[in-house]
């Protein structure tokens, strides 16, 4: 019951994005002087509706997004020659480019209020992926074996003793420096350094003694150990390393914030989130064989596309694990990812008609430095078969990935 209330909630909450979406264009088309004929969420038969002033606003039968009608948009719209003069494609560039830009802007804006709110109720991850410090936080013995989950912490086979850096001296606080000699500055580069050599290693420590800092140096024999590590999409891989029997202390997973502290924690974790979609964005053409694999019977990798069938799936399974945190930075990646795709340069998207907008006033500009009119609107009718092809890509890699959420759905619990 849970799981399907969780699909229901994440779609209602898609809808309500793009309806969110076109109100941007809206408001600042009404905010510029130009005529909102229609503002409908949905699309097909109309189930309701009211007019208020010169909109029609209403709810259609199928849940499946919204539009807003903007008299003009285009030289090719039918449009009363009463509102001629209001007509979206004869407003100045700057008013055309503000109201193509406001539908992606409330995307932006709802994600940010999301993150707000998820940083100050339950704390937001840490995706910066920071390298973790190399400095010693405990000493201990080594493990035969350390397994990792994706979705708790590690576990490892009792041991004991000091362990082999233990019984060489180093200390908690120390930070290290060097192994044999190369220069190291996180716990990745320690601990490739030092599975990687055959025998004893030189490990060059710094610590802080009497208020000072002085270097030492540390000649350990390291013990073998096995690391499994279980992955999210159910893959374990095994491998055998050598550890001296030193931890360090990573990055929280979650970071909590008192107060007011929250709001420039979440402009930094915008600021990741959109690099992070902005790489999943150009990434999309690369996931087209791996969406081809998981349909044919491969494994479903858990960074694939997914539909909003999919992305429907996913809230359903937050909610039913409780994990409400998980269902709403689900809803902000979305809000973002739909913001940055619409601004892509290409028609039909917003970001092809604000190219447009930017072509026609170069172009006027140029014409005018020569003292020539300024030069008609574009003819979108030669776009066309530009526009077309875009529409037919973008519907297959749709269809592929709804047929990937069907056959081969992501799970994010296993």
């Amino acid at each position: 019951m849970s799981f399907a209330l969780g699909v229901v909630l994440f779609a209602a909450a898609l809808v309500l994005s793009v309806a969110w979406h076109e109100c941007g264009h809206m408001w600042a088309a009404q905010a510029t002087g130009m005529k909102v004929r229609r503002y409908f969420v949905g699309f097909g038969p109309t189930l309701w509706s009211t007019r208020r002033g010169e909109t029609e606003y209403g709810v259609k039968a199928l849940p499946l997004g919204g539009f807003c009608d903007i008299a003009g948009m285009t030289p090719y719209d039918e449009i009363a020659a009463e509102d001629r003069p209001r007509a979206m494609y004869l407003q100045k560039p700057w008013k055309r480019l503000v109201v193509l830009a406001a539908g992606p802007a409330q995307n932006f804006v709802l994600g940010f209020l999301l993150v707000v709110i998820v940083g100050a109720i339950f704390g937001l991850p840490n995706i910066s992926q920071d390298p973790v410090p190399a400095t010693v936080s405990k000493v201990t013995c080594v493990p035969a074996t350390t397994t990792y989950y994706p979705d708790k912490d590690p576990v490892s086979t009792p041991c004991g003793g000091t362990g082999p850096a233990g019984a060489a001296g180093l200390m908690a606080g120390d930070t290290i420096v060097a192994v044999n000699g190369t220069s190291v500055s996180d716990y990745a580069a320690v601990s490739k350094q030092i599975g990687d050599t055959g025998g004893p290693v030189s490990l060059t420590v710094e610590r802080t003694v009497d208020g000072g800092t002085e270097q030492r140096e540390f000649t350990i024999d390291p013990q073998p150990s096995t690391v499994v590590v279980n992955n999210a999409d159910g893959t374990t891989e095994t491998e055998q390393t050598r550890k001296v029997g030193i931890t360090f202390d990573p990055p929280p997973a979650i970071n909590h914030y008192d107060g007011l502290a929250v709001i420039p924690a979440s402009f930094a974790f915008t600021g990741d989130l959109f690099v992070a979609t902005w790489d999943a964005l150009l990434s999309m053409p690369s996931k087209i064989s791996a969406l081809w694999t998981a349909v044919t019977g491969g494994e479903r990798s858990m960074d694939t596309p997914v539909s909003v069938y999919g992305a429907s799936v996913l809230g359903g399974q937050a909610v039913e694990r409780g994990a409400w945190s998980t269902f709403l930075l689900l809803l902000i990646s979305i809000n973002f990812f739909l913001g940055l795709f619409n601004l892509v340069p290409l028609l039909p998207l917003d970001g092809g008609h604000m190219a447009i907008v930017g072509y026609e006033k170069a172009r006027n500009t140029v014409r005018g430095w020569f003292g020539r009119a300024a030069g008609g609107p574009v003819d979108y009718l030669r776009l066309m078969p530009i526009t077309y092809a875009v529409v037919i890509i973008m519907g297959g890699f749709m269809v592929l990935t709804l047929t990937a959420d069907i056959v081969n759905p992501i799970q994010l619990f296993k």
